[in-house]
């Protein structure tokens, strides 16, 4: 696999890549990951089985969705290949810590805010499914806010929840009632990154950087309510992000049904406690 890495990175920036230094990074379930060098230049390099290439191949595309829009600061795509039992995504390599400073928080709030209000779409959706961790997040394309959640978001959950032999609700009844709670909200399709939990985001010595998106064009607060659900964004990213784009009356009760979406995929992911989070949110909604 090194050998296959050592020579298309090779190819990929024309002159002859050795490999001097190695380290496996932590974090992340899905891919191992590793910083390769050397001795100039560092790569950050995501490895995973051979018949992964496709969920590289859409992450890449996302990847380049958000560098595109020049908002948000992204990673670099240097390459993406495979050997004969991996596959492998390289991006350029940058050292990162937690996005705790409140300046860089501030500023990350802002550019997402810029991201969000970046471009002109009239649908909801993607111009392909793409992966939500490791679950398929299908992207059909939809005029309505309501149906689109309701029925690609929640109910596909739910479905995937069921066919593990799980009911947690009556679910065509379930995504009604969603639909019918977003009816009156039809929001301006924002691009989202889509997966923006704390540990997606970090500060570099170039400011705050995000990655591994799934995006999508979307409800804007559906971006900012995960940021809440597992652990939180200092005070000052919020303040950024509303010093450009303040969020509508009736957030604090939507926030509810788009973690919803999260919850339930953590379920499908990890399974354990998410199960009883997932009542838990599914009762406060239909108690609304």
């Amino acid at each position: 696999m090194w050998q296959a890495i050592t020579e298309q990175l090779s190819e990929t920036l024309m002159f002859s890549f050795v490999i001097q230094e190695k380290t496996k990074l932590t974090g992340g379930d899905i891919s191992e990951s590793y910083m390769i060098g050397d001795g100039e230049q560092r790569y950050f390099v995501k490895v995973n089985s051979r018949d992964f290439l496709a969920n590289f191949e859409i992450e890449a595309e996302n990847i380049r969705t958000l560098r595109n829009t020049g908002t948000v600061f992204v990673p670099e795509l240097v390459d993406i290949g495979h050997s004969k039992h991996n596959s492998f995504l390289i991006l350029n390599y940058l050292s990162t810590k937690p996005l705790e400073n409140a300046e860089a928080s501030y500023t990350f709030g802002r550019q997402l805010a810029e991201l969000h209000l970046w471009g002109e779409q009239k649908e909801y959706g993607f111009d392909n499914d793409n992966f939500i961790g490791n679950t398929i997040q299908p992207n059909q394309w939809d005029r309505r806010w309501g149906r689109f959640f309701a029925e690609q978001r929640i109910g596909w959950q739910l479905q995937l929840i069921k066919e593990k032999g799980v009911t947690l609700v009556d679910i065509p009844e379930f995504t009604q009632l969603i639909q019918e709670l977003l009816s009156h909200h039809q929001p301006r399709p924002a691009l989202l990154h889509g997966d923006l939990w704390h540990g997606n985001v970090a500060n570099t010595a170039f400011g705050p950087i995000c990655y591994d998106p799934s995006c999508y064009w979307g409800d804007r607060e559906c971006d900012i309510a995960m940021t809440e659900l597992f652990g939180g964004f200092q005070p000052e990213f919020y303040q950024g992000y509303e010093s450009i784009a303040p969020l509508p009356i009736g957030y604090d009760e939507r926030k509810r049904i788009y973690n919803l979406y999260h919850v339930l995929n953590h379920y499908n992911l990890f399974g354990g406690h998410y199960l009883d989070e997932a009542q838990q949110l599914i009762e406060q909604i239909q108690a609304y």
